[in-house]
C-alpha cells in the first residue's frame, strides 16, 4: 500500500481528536485513519459519565481537581503531567463544544456532576450518553477532511520496526494490518505513527470494555520492545449490572452514586462507610475492593444499588440508558434495587509516553487508554479518561507537526520495507481451540490477577498463561492468520506480561492489591 504522512490506529476520542488537529494544520499532508470495526465501536461511545473540568470557578478551582487527582493517584501521579492536564483542560472542552458537541445545561451554564473521588461537581457531561455524543460528533467532524482516509474493519497486527528493514534508524514505519475487505494482510508505511487503541479489558471474563478491546496495541508495542510501565494497574468499576444485557456488561455510571444512590449488602446494610467516610464517593479503587469484599463475605454474589431517593423524572432525564435498559431486564427504577459487581474498566498504565505522548520509539506515539502518561499514578480519578485523551492527543497533534518538518527517510525507503511475510489472512474465523483458549485465559486473569491478588496465585498465572502462549505459537505458525487468533496473540502477550510487572510490586497502592503485602 502507498506510504502516507501519518497512520492512526484506533477511531476513539483520542484518535479522531488528533486526526481533525493535524488534518486541519496540515491540508496538504495524507493520514489513513483505521478502525477495527465501524468507525463508531469502541470504548469511547460507552463512556456514561462525562468529562471532569473546573467551571464553577466560585467553590471549585484546578488546585482542588489537581489534588483530587494527586489523592485518587495514591501518591503515584507525575504531579508535573497532572497539572498540565487539568490547567488544559477548559480550552480543550471549550475546542469540543465549538466542535458542536452538546453538554446538558442548568439554565445558561454547564449542568456539572460529581463523582468518586472529586471534592467537588465538576463532571460535565450530556445524560448518561457523553461519550456517544462526542464521538458522533468528532465522527461527523472527521469524514469532512478529503486528506483523511478512513479505513473501517482493518486490524492492527504488527508495527513496522527497525526489525524489518536494512537500515536501523531507531524508528516505527507505519504497520501491518488486516483488511477485512481485502482479505489479506497489507503493509501501511507511514512517517507518524499513532496507537490509539484502547485498553484490553477483554482479559478478564466480567469487563465494561466491548469484546474488541483485546490490547491490540499493547500487544504490538511487547512485540516491538517499546517501553510499557504500570500494566498491573487495572481499575475495576464498582459498578456494572450482574446479568449481562444482550451479551455484554452494562455500567452502572458512577454519576448514579453522585446523585444519591446508595450500596447495599444482602442484608439491605449500607457498608461503605465502614470502609471509608467518603462511602459511595470514595476513589473507585476502594469501592470496588469494598463490593468484592462484601461479596466474598455473603453468599450472593452481587451486591444491591439503591437509587430509590433518585427521582423518576431524574431517571429519565439524567439517565436514559441505565433507566431503559434496566427496565429491559424487569429492574423497575426507581423503586427497586440494581444488582451490580465489579468489572475490569480501566488500564491505567500502558506504552510509556512523553508530555507530547511520544513513546520510546522515534516517530511512535500513543494517545488515550494505552498510554501510560503519568497522569493516573496508581488508580484513575473518574472521568480524567475523556479529559486525558483530549489534552495529550492535542499535545500530540502539535509535536507531529513540528516532526514533519524534521528530516525523514524519504519515500524510497518506506516502499522498500517488506510486504507480510506470514501465511496471510484467512476470513475463517474457526481455528480449533481460539474461542475456548481465550475463555481460559479470562478465567485465569479473572481468578488470579483480578482485584485481589497473592504471589502464589501470580506464579500459577504465569504458568497457565505460558502454557496458553505455546500453544497460540503453534496456531500461529501452522494456520493464517485471522481476526479471532490476531487478538488471542495480543492478549496472551499483554497478560504475561502484566503478571510479570504485577510480581515486581512489592506494595500495595491504588487498585493493585497483592494479600501477601496487605
Amino acid at each position: 500500500m502507498v506510504t502516507k504522512d501519518i497512520l492512526v490506529i484506533g477511531t476513539g476520542i483520542s484518535g479522531l481528536t488528533f486526526a481533525i488537529k493535524v488534518a486541519e494544520k496540515n491540508p496538504e499532508i495524507s493520514l489513513t485513519l483505521i478502525s477495527k470495526r465501524d468507525i463508531y465501536e469502541g470504548n469511547t461511545r460507552y463512556a456514561q459519565g462525562g468529562i471532569a473540568v473546573v467551571r464553577n470557578l466560585k467553590k471549585d478551582s484546578t488546585k482542588k481537581h489537581i489534588q483530587d487527582t494527586l489523592i485518587a493517584g495514591d501518591g503515584a501521579c507525575d504531579s508535573r503531567v497532572v497539572k498540565f492536564v487539568v490547567e488544559e483542560a477548559n480550552e480543550r472542552l471549550d475546542e469540543l463544544i465549538e466542535w458542536g458537541t452538546a453538554f446538558d445545561k442548568k439554565e445558561e451554564f454547564l449542568d456539572l456532576g460529581i463523582e468518586g473521588g472529586h471534592s467537588e461537581k465538576r463532571i460535565v457531561h450530556y445524560k448518561d450518553q457523553t461519550g456517544k455524543q462526542i464521538q458522533e460528533v468528532l465522527t461527523t467532524k472527521v469524514k469532512n477532511f478529503p486528506n483523511i482516509t478512513i479505513l473501517e474493519n482493518h486490524t492492527l497486527v504488527d508495527l513496522i520496526t527497525d526489525h524489518h528493514s536494512k537500515i536501523k534508524k531507531n524508528r516505527c514505519y507505519g504497520a501491518y494490518v488486516i483488511s477485512q475487505e481485502r482479505e489479506e494482510i497489507i503493509k501501511i508505511s507511514a512517517k507518524i505513527t499513532v496507537l490509539s487503541t484502547g485498553g484490553a479489558g477483554s482479559l478478564y471474563s466480567h469487563t465494561t470494555n466491548p469484546s474488541i478491546s483485546t490490547g491490540d496495541g499493547l500487544g504490538a508495542a511487547y512485540r516491538a520492545k517499546i517501553k510499557m510501565d504500570r500494566l498491573p494497574y487495572v481499575q475495576f468499576h464498582p459498578t456494572a449490572l450482574r446479568d449481562k444485557v444482550d451479551g455484554n456488561i452494562f455500567l452502572i455510571s458512577e454519576a448514579i452514586r453522585g446523585a444519591g444512590a446508595k450500596l447495599l449488602n444482602e442484608k439491605k446494610e449500607r457498608f461503605m462507610l465502614k470502609v471509608d467516610p467518603r462511602a459511595e464517593l470514595a476513589p473507585r479503587d476502594i469501592v470496588a475492593r469494598g463490593i468484592q469484599k462484601e461479596i466474598q463475605e455473603q453468599k450472593e454474589n452481587f451486591v444491591w444499588l439503591d437509587g430509590s431517593k433518585i427521582k423518576l423524572n431524574k431517571w429519565k432525564s439524567s439517565f436514559p440508558t441505565i433507566y431503559n435498559t434496566c427496565n429491559s431486564v424487569n429492574i423497575k427504577l426507581p423503586q427497586d434495587y440494581i444488582p451490580v459487581v465489579p468489572a475490569a474498566h480501566y488500564f491505567c498504565g500502558g506504552i510509556v509516553v512523553n508530555e507530547y505522548s511520544e513513546s520510546s520509539l522515534k516517530g511512535l506515539y500513543a494517545i488515550g487508554e494505552c498510554s501510560a502518561t503519568g497522569l493516573h499514578g496508581a488508580n484513575r480519578l473518574a472521568s480524567n479518561s475523556l479529559l486525558e485523551a483530549l489534552v495529550f492527543a492535542n499535545r500530540a497533534a502539535i509535536d507531529c507537526n513540528r516532526s514533519l518538518n524534521n528530516i525523514l527517510p524519504e519515500e524510497s525507503f518506506y516502499k522498500k520495507l517488506p510486504e507480510w511475510n506470514g501465511d496471510g489472512f484467512s476470513k475463517n474465523n474457526t481455528i480449533e481451540n481460539v474461542q475456548s483458549l481465550r475463555e481460559q485465559l479470562q478465567d485465569i486473569m479473572t481468578k488470579y490477577v483480578g482485584i485481589f491478588k497473592t504471589n502464589n496465585g501470580l506464579k500459577l498465572a504465569e504458568k497457565r498463561i505460558n502454557e496458553i502462549y505455546i500453544t497460540v505459537q503453534e496456531l500461529y505458525n501452522h494456520n493464517k492468520l485471522n481476526n479471532g487468533l490476531s487478538e488471542l496473540r495480543n492478549m496472551v502477550s499483554v497478560s504475561y506480561l502484566l503478571i510479570k510487572q504485577a510480581q515486581e510490586i512489592k506494595e500495595n497502592k491504588g487498585v493493585f492489591f497483592n494479600y501477601n503485602y496487605a
